[in-house]
């Protein structure tokens, strides 16, 4: 049953700044407003940066909360990146099939599409356990905004999809299931474990597709939350 999160995935350097090293200058009222950055001066008084979150402390009320939150961010950092690949994989797929008009020759890029993806991750995949093949598919929705039964469906044909989503439910997981951390607290454990994970450089972060705001979904359940069971 696993091997159906391949199907999943047929959908599915670094950039930075350079900064050169410049000779100090004495600034007169003009320069006082420009920024030197790789050795073109800027007119602005600041420089952007990327949005940076500052985390509280974890605290649990007891040991197995401590231990089932711990187990969630593992399964969750494992399966993060299938679902970063799944986005990036749409996009590519969707620019891809937008320059082809020809249905058969579409339809032919797709299969190509699938056949690299199983061979390149279906052993992975097969591995995952319940809980993590139900993590991932909310990942999928969370950074394509569309379930990945949705996703299958519009790749493949409604009934195939219709298939895949009975085989997960016979191991209690649907390939239709969302992410809402807003009304869900184990999504929103989840959110927060990425979002950690992103500010430590252990996961590289993609920007969801979906509209929520972490500050506020930290406010909401930062006196409600507890830890699910698996």
């Amino acid at each position: 049953m696993k091997y159906v999160f391949v199907f999943f995935l047929i959908i599915g350097g670094s950039i930075s700044l350079c900064f050169s090293q410049v000779e100090e200058q004495e600034l007169d009222s003009i320069s006082e407003r420009m920024i030197i950055v790789a050795g073109d001066s800027l007119i602005q008084s600041s420089i952007a940066l990327e949005e940076a979150y500052v985390f509280g402390k974890l605290k649990f009320s007891s040991y197995d909360d401590k231990l089932r939150y711990y187990i969630l961010r593992r399964k969750t950092e494992k399966v993060y990146p299938y679902a970063k690949l799944a986005a990036e994989r749409l996009v590519e797929l969707n620019d891809s099939l937008a320059s082809i008009k020809n249905k058969r020759k579409r339809n032919k890029y797709t299969k190509k599409v699938q056949k690299y993806i199983e061979e390149e991750f279906s052993e992975e995949l097969k591995k995952l356990t319940r809980t993590e093949g139900q993590i991932l598919v909310k990942l999928i929705y969370r950074q394509t905004g569309s379930t990945a039964f949705d996703l299958v469906k519009d790749l493949r044909n409604g009934w195939r999809a219709f298939w895949y989503n009975t085989t997960a439910k016979l191991f209690k997981i649907s390939i239709k299931e969302e992410f809402h951390p807003d009304q869900i607290e184990e999504d929103y454990l989840i959110e927060d474990i990425l979002q950690r994970a992103f500010s430590k450089g252990k996961l590289e972060r993609q920007a969801t597709v979906l509209d929520y705001d972490y500050d506020q979904l930290y406010n909401k359940w930062k006196k409600t939350t507890k830890v699910p069971k698996d």
